[in-house]
């Protein structure tokens, strides 16, 4: 089966009602929208969430939470990606944004120690985890703070 032989199952599409089309279609005139009225009229209707004047629900529920907009997010690297790397490579985000190993660099990288190293590397990022502090230097590598 290709592209150009797929069809929706039978009974799944419908015509679009055609309105305002003469009496005898049955949406003429009014086009299916009744005498008059708010609905009635071209741009009528109620706002999203309107209840007809009675406090809408996401007014009635209580507020929650808070986002600070101070907060930094760091891109992650976990210590198995860098294992692509030969020994003796300066690894800076630079290098690990053109790999593709980060898409953004956001407010800075950050090294987490989830798996192991096997290759001895210099590693310059912003912020590191003890855990992929220790399993760097293990390694016989050195960690930059930029």
């Amino acid at each position: 089966m290709t592209l150009h032989e797929l069809k929706p199952n039978p009974g799944a599409t419908h015509y679009k009602k055609r309105l305002g089309r003469g009496t005898s279609s049955g949406t003429g005139k009014t086009s299916g929208r009744g005498q008059k009225g708010q609905n009635s009229r071209t741009g009528g209707g109620v706002r999203l969430g309107f209840e007809g004047g009675q406090t809408p629900l996401f007014k009635r529920l209580p507020k929650k939470g808070f986002t600070n907009p101070f907060r930094k997010e760091f891109a992650i690297v976990n210590l198995n990606d860098l294992n692509n790397y030969e020994d003796g490579t300066i690894v800076t985000p630079e290098v690990l944004l053109n790999d593709r190993v980060i898409k953004k660099e956001l407010s800075g990288v950050k090294i987490l120690g989830t798996g192991t190293l096997e290759v001895k590397l210099t590693v310059k990022a912003h912020k590191f985890s003890a855990s992929a502090k220790k399993a760097i230097e293990d390694a016989g590598g050195t960690v930059e703070v930029i």
